[in-house]
């Protein structure tokens, strides 16, 4: 019995020795073949990013011109920075302002409205999804153009306001459209048990909806920060003055013919880029959770 359990025991050995050199020699392969798409990504990865590195390169070197700039700072000067910050802080505060007051109207309005679409079977839903899809084509200036009459008239030019509610007014459909995506997955036994224990439907929505959305209603939220905050067409048309000037139309005034020293210049961008980076960067998870939560039910 000893020497079958021992035979037994150096069979079972060998598979396993055997089996090991069998994954040493086949990992090689794969990862071989597979080395061509990796440098590959890495390639076109670099050259994604080499713009973003020139931008931050060049606002730390005192030069002449973006062209005229070294591949490294070797001798780094934050005086871009400092000037970035005395020349267009306000402008900074003003797209905050702007990005974050579109986020809350946008979300007050189309959380609301993309429950409604995905719950309640109306007459005329797929109508008015088709209308939301359709608004998506329209360009930008189109819609700053048609808003400048009304604006005047009401007084809504070169204002808070009238800056919020025009980048609302182009951000409220795709919010739409993306979080009744995701609410359409939710099963609605969950609502039908909430008004069964006596909650109403506001109740229901706030208590249950609201909560299990929270990963497409924080990638709706960043989405319309991002498109708010990268606005130019709509604030270049909507404002004539200094008092209300985000930080897009503060770059914009930078070019020109007479640009001498690109170090303001890309400094301003560099911090125009941070917030955008930093929320994507915290959002991540939630970005993925919600664009393709609403893809499978």
């Amino acid at each position: 019995m000893s020497v079958g359990l021992a035979s037994s025991t150096v069979t079972a050995t060998r598979a396993i020795t055997t089996r090991r050199r069998g994954e040493r020699t086949r990992r090689p392969r794969g990862s071989v073949k597979g080395l061509p798409f990796t440098v590959l990504g890495i390639v076109f990865l670099a050259i994604m990013i080499f713009p973003v590195y020139w931008m931050v390169n060049t606002s730390l070197q005192a030069t002449s011109g973006a062209a005229t700039a070294t591949w490294f700072p070797w001798n780094p000067t934050f005086a871009g920075y400092q000037a970035a910050f005395a020349q267009q802080g306000q402008n900074f505060v003003s797209s905050m302002i702007i990005g974050l007051g579109t986020v809350v109207l946008t979300l007050a309005v189309a959380t609301p409205a993309a429950y409604g679409l995905a719950r309640f079977k109306m007459r005329g839903t797929r109508t008015l999804l088709l209308v939301l899809l359709v608004t998506q084509m329209v360009p930008g200036i189109v819609i700053a153009n048609a808003l400048y009459t009304l604006f005047n008239n009401v007084g809504l030019l070169n204002s808070y306001l009238g800056l919020i509610l025009a980048d609302s007014a182009v951000q409220v459909p795709f919010a739409i459209l993306l979080m009744r995506a995701f609410m359409e997955s939710i099963p609605p036994s969950l609502v039908e048990a909430a008004l069964v224990d006596g909650a109403n439907d506001l109740r229901a929505f706030v208590s249950i909806v609201l909560p299990i959305s929270r990963n497409a209603i924080v990638t709706a939220a960043l989405f319309t920060f991002l498109g708010a905050w990268g606005d130019f067409l709509i604030a270049l048309t909507l404002t004539s003055t200094d008092a209300v000037r985000p930080i897009t139309l503060g770059i914009y005034n930078y070019i020109g013919s007479n640009v001498t020293d690109w170090g303001p210049v890309m400094a301003t961008s560099v911090l125009a880029s941070l917030p955008a980076a930093v929320l994507l960067i915290v959002a991540q998870r939630y970005i993925s959770a919600g664009a393709l939560g609403g893809a499978v039910k």
